[in-house]
């Protein structure tokens, strides 16, 4: 029997059940909420299938993520890092609207790393063209004090995976002097930000006085790290300066900048981004420690003074959290 002989058949019988007086209403419901399909001269009742339902409710749950909170801290664990980065770029996209429409300006830091990937959907439809770029004004957290051209640059980095596909003034896109040392151009980094506090592209924490950044995009590294603030190392003392520089990095390169930690815990946004089941044993240590410990990781030590600390994570690295699995 040919495809429209079955149709018709198929539409005869549903609408011989249909009239049935004794037909059960539920299906009687059914029949009459049936859509069809045109299939050449007839038209063929269309059903959905379990497959079908559950791909469409699996597609659901990968982009909704689980919540959990510590403290003033929101931690987002998605299915996978395609659904991270969808939610990052919203998030970003959300903040970039309101910031340059209250104050005209949205100050962004980057890191470097794996967080440049993440940011990928923000170069693709509908931020490409609905984001106002013109507002943006572009930092980095930390440099490696390396020509912008090197394989190690931050800069390059950014350049290459985000900042090239976007439309950003290059003017308000702040590299560093790589032709200074790094005490020179860790110097040069603070001077920049203080003049940009004197034209009113940046402001100042009213609390402690430290530049507030309105969105800090970051990583982490696999020890915790997170800028070029390593576990034990002084500078995670540092309480005075807004920029400084480290020239014995347990990471090479070993010559870099930093923002220290006053500078980072002013941030109106933080957005950590984690991914990986290789840091799925400091994502457990950052969120189930006590931070009152004196074995701190630099991680655990961002603490947003009047801000919003938003985690990104994969359920790779929230793998040893409990209650964390999708």
């Amino acid at each position: 029997m040919c495809s429209s002989a079955i149709s018709l058949a198929s539409t005869a019988l549903s609408s011989q059940l249909r009239r049935s007086p004794s037909l059960p209403p539920i299906l009687r419901s059914a029949l009459k909420a049936q859509s069809s399909i045109y299939t050449g001269r007839c038209f063929a009742p269309r059903s959905i299938t379990c497959r079908q339902i559950d791909h469409r409710r699996r597609s659901a749950m990968a982009s909704t993520p689980i919540k959990v909170s510590k403290g003033n801290q929101e931690v987002l664990i998605f299915e996978n890092e395609e659904a991270l980065s969808v939610s990052l770029a919203k998030l970003t996209a959300e903040l970039s609207e309101k910031y340059a429409n209250d104050r005209g300006a949205f100050t962004v830091v980057l890191s470097g790393g794996s967080l440049i990937k993440s940011l990928r959907k923000l170069s693709e439809s509908p931020y490409v063209d609905s984001v106002n770029w013109a507002k943006w004004h572009v930092f980095w957290v930390d440099e490696r004090v390396v020509p912008k051209d090197h394989p190690d640059s931050n800069y390059k980095l950014a350049y290459d995976g985000f900042l090239s596909k976007v439309p950003i003034p290059p003017g308000q896109v702040y590299a560093i002097n790589d032709s200074l040392s790094a005490e020179g151009a860790a110097d040069d980094y603070e001077t920049c930000l203080k003049h940009l506090v004197n034209t009113g592209v940046l402001k100042l924490s009213t609390t402690t006085g430290f530049p507030k950044f309105d969105l800090m995009l970051l990583g982490m590294g696999p020890d915790g790290h997170i800028a070029s603030l390593f576990p034990g190392h002084p500078l995670l003392n540092e309480k005075q300066r807004w920029v400084t520089h480290i020239t014995n990095s347990p990471k090479p390169p070993p010559e870099r900048i930093t923002f220290t930690f006053p500078v980072i815990n002013a941030s109106a946004n933080i957005a950590l981004v984690v991914t990986g089941a290789g840091k799925a044993g400091v994502v457990q240590k950052a969120l189930e420690s006590d931070n009152n410990s004196s074995d701190l990781l630099p991680v655990e030590m961002v603490s947003l003074d009047e801000g919003e600390f938003t985690w990104f994570t994969d359920k790779d690295a929230a793998s040893k959290l409990p209650n964390a699995s999708l």
